[in-house]
């Protein structure tokens, strides 16, 4: 009777533990969901969104604006996002995917498989809150195929260019105020001759009054603040907050996509068609890009020169401040309210009875597991998954290489990302799930 009581407990005590495990689980998917965007690392660098995080200040400060005419004779300028930790003097350009040198341009690569199997981004470091920009560039060609030029606020006020590779003839301009989708926000632009063949020059000129899209320095559309007033809100639904210079190519035809959006990019990828086939990848091609920031706007909260920050959630442009905060990572564990983390000395993992555990919280978007180790490895696996650079050399007689690897971006909303991070489990209620396993067959071999 004695032994049956004792197993009775030693599965209560497991069942009681898997159901705090479980707990624990749920929990962790709790704050994940809370954090939005930033939990660690890259998250919390550009493109996080203070709103629907943890707080106003879980993202990093973002670095302010800066003119700028950037070529892209070689790839100097870019740095992979398992790389950047937010200082804009090593990087102008982060990346995700891969991006390739071919002559005088950095060309943005969609593979089937590989590193660019969700497309490749292109975003800067820096943020525009009101300037003119513009992109000298070649688009893609072929169904399922979007490149895009942007302009992406972290609360999702965005301002687009997008060229669908089935109308070569046509580049569609678009705006959205925080992610709110407005069908009859879109207007489509006649571009003179084929946006795959010719170099053409997409210019944004973005104000506090008035926002421009320009082909070639032709005014094509123009749209006033005074006509975003929307009745229901009683807010102006106009692009107002800092935002990255975003340049991407990315499959809008996968199979994984609605049919709406499939059908909207001309049907699904071919990867059989003669760009696909001949280079292993769709490419679009980026010679050079301008920023020209204009003044801070009247009346803005500036207290410093050096960051953006949101200093309330309504996300309009009476919450950003500038001020010298600074917008550096220590490492890929750090975020905005510890920007100082960092990973264990190797050193220390050396002396220590046991390795130094690698962070088993996702760090970088697009990517599984944890970010590099202190052995300059990506957690866990024991080998070297940072994305590789390319040499620059510009020697290929064809556009780029393809290889294979891990890696890829969210266009617009980012909720696949946030599903991809997860937390450390408890310890604690590993041991005592382990430990009342082992009462438990104990007993039973009694």
């Amino acid at each position: 009777m004695g032994r049956i009581l004792a197993a009775a407990a030693a599965f209560a005590l497991l069942s009681t533990s898997s159901v705090l495990a479980q707990t624990a689980d749920n929990h962790a998917n709790d704050v994940l969901l809370e954090y939005g965007q930033c939990g660690v690392g890259a998250f919390c660098l550009g493109g996080c969104d203070p709103i629907n995080s943890f707080s106003l200040n879980s993202c990093v400060p973002a670095p302010v604006c800066k003119s700028a005419d950037y070529k892209f004779d070689n790839l100097d300028s870019i740095q992979p996002n398992t790389e950047y930790l937010g200082d804009v003097s090593e990087a102008k350009w982060v990346s995700s995917g891969q991006p390739e040198q071919f002559e005088d341009n950095v060309l943005l690569t969609l593979s089937e498989t590989g590193k660019s199997s969700s497309g490749t981004l292109l975003a800067s470091t820096s943020y525009v809150w009101y300037g003119k920009v513009s992109a000298r560039m070649k688009s893609s060609r072929g169904k399922g195929v979007i490149t895009a030029f942007i302009l992406m606020s972290d609360v999702k006020d965005e301002i687009d260019f997008e060229f669908v590779g089935t109308d070569l003839q046509t580049a569609q301009s678009n705006y959205y105020f925080q992610g709110i989708p407005d069908y009859d926000n879109g207007d489509n632009l006649t571009v003179k001759s084929s946006t795959f063949d010719n170099y053409h020059t997409y210019e944004l000129d973005w104000t506090p009054t008035q926002l421009t899209w320009s082909v070639d320095n032709t005014v094509l559309r123009t749209l006033k603040r005074s006509e975003t007033w929307n009745t229901t809100t009683n807010q102006y639904h106009y692009p107002q907050t800092p935002a990255r210079v975003q340049l991407s190519l990315w499959p809008a035809g996968s199979p994984r996509n609605g049919e709406g959006t499939i059908a909207w990019a001309g049907g699904l990828v071919d990867w059989n068609a003669p760009d696909a086939a001949r280079f292993g990848y769709y490419y679009s091609m980026i010679s050079d890009i301008s920023v020209d920031c204009y003044p801070t706007p009247d009346g803005a909260n500036k207290t410093g020169d050096n960051a953006y920050v949101y200093n309330a959630k309504s996300g309009t442009n009476e919450s950003v401040a500038i001020t010298d905060d600074n917008t550096i990572l220590k490492s890929l564990l750090g975020s905005g309210t510890n920007m100082d983390a960092d990973y264990p000395k190797e050193e220390e993992s050396e002396t220590a009875e046991s390795p130094a555990p690698t962070s088993e919280i996702a760090t970088v978007p697009g990517l599984t597991g944890a970010g590099p180790g202190t052995n300059g490895h990506r957690g866990n696996d024991g080998s070297d998954n940072t994305v590789a650079e390319t040499d620059g050399s510009g020697t290929s007689s064809s556009p780029g290489s393809s290889s294979s690897g891990v890696g890829g971006f969210s266009q617009g909303t980012t909720d696949t990302q946030r599903s991809e991070a997860s937390l450390p489990k408890e310890k604690g209620l590993q041991s005592s799930i382990f430990a009342a396993l082992v009462a438990v067959l104990g007993l039973l071999v009694l």
